[in-house]
């Protein structure tokens, strides 16, 4: 069975913003572990099939728009009816005229209400992205992960192969550290992998000989980032003289990472090769794959040996 993640309510409310109408008091904290957002509407008429009380409630224009044609016995049984079943949390993104009673029945069910100044729409979409973020499946990877001219790009490769000296170099080249040595690796939908670093070594690298730096102190909070989805991965192996490489690029190399296939590349490491521009050129290439250029295919239709070019 896969593991649950939770996140807990109060983070949620501090990163979001969100002012508190009413907490319980409580000495466990209040976590959720329910990526999708839920809207009341259907549940204030009384239908409640479907209805999942693990869920993060959103009432918007819409459904305060209904209640508030209600009569004064209506609305207090639409009210209960919905607090009773004990949702995770409600979320109002607009002023209503009967706050009392929605707080005097939160207080009763113990159901948490925060108020966000944002939209319903912008409300939504922050917190699905935070929730999809927090929640989602995860794994650490040892390697590097930097940002080269706007492409998340994790370096790979056995320990003592040169990655963190590889990515200072990157770094004097004016690129991004977002993670040395461990990387969270988060996939946050069918097609998106995000990385960052723990928070205790965020920063922070690991240099032989040198020790650690803290890399946005010497080099300026221009060359960290926090997060940055993964695009590319380059292994990183020391030069195996009878390892047959590909020398065209015509083979098109992927990775799995958390059931995910991301496009990868291998670069054998040698005594007097300049990783940093190797690296650079080839994250450059891939883009250019991505874009649907294909300079090896070029080559080999303009030399006339398209039959040998795989599709």
């Amino acid at each position: 069975m896969p593991h649950q993640y939770t996140v807990p309510l109060k983070k949620i409310i501090k990163d979001l913003n969100l002012q508190i109408l009413y907490y319980p008091k409580t000495e466990e904290e209040i976590l959720v572990s329910h990526a999708e957002l839920m809207r009341p509407g259907l549940a204030f008429t009384g239908f409640f099939q479907g209805f999942v009380p693990a869920r993060i409630n959103m009432i918007g224009r819409t459904e305060l728009a209904y209640l508030e044609t209600l009569p004064p016995h209506l609305l207090r049984q639409s009210l209960e009816g919905f607090l009773s079943r004990s949702p995770k949390a409600v979320i109002i993104t607009q002023d209503f005229s009967f706050r009392p009673l929605f707080l005097e029945l939160a207080e009763k069910y113990c159901v948490p209400l925060m108020q966000s100044p944002e939209n319903t729409t912008h409300m939504a979409a922050q917190l699905n992205a935070k929730l999809s973020l927090e929640l989602a499946p995860r794994t650490t990877v040892h390697g590097v992960l930097m940002e080269i001219y706007g492409e998340g790009v994790l370096l790979t490769g056995d320990s003592g192969v040169g990655k963190s000296e590889t990515a200072l170099e990157l770094l004097k080249r004016g690129h991004r550290l977002i993670a040395d040595d461990a990387v969270e690796v988060r996939r946050v939908s069918n097609t998106t992998l995000v990385g960052s670093a723990p928070d205790n070594i965020r920063h922070y690298m690991e240099l032989r000989g040198v020790g650690i730096i803290n890399v946005s102190r010497l080099f300026g909070v221009g060359s960290v980032k926090n997060t940055a989805n993964i695009n590319f991965v380059i292994q990183l192996e020391t030069y195996d003289p009878e390892k047959v490489y590909d020398r065209i690029g015509l083979e098109e190399e992927t990775t799995n990472i958390l059931g995910m296939k991301v496009p990868a590349a291998t670069i054998p490491v040698q005594t007097g090769r300049n990783l940093a521009v190797i690296i650079e050129v080839a994250t450059m290439n891939y883009r250019q794959r991505a874009m649907g250029n294909n300079s090896a295919k070029e080559l080999m239709e303009q030399l006339g040996l398209t039959d040998d070019v795989q599709p």
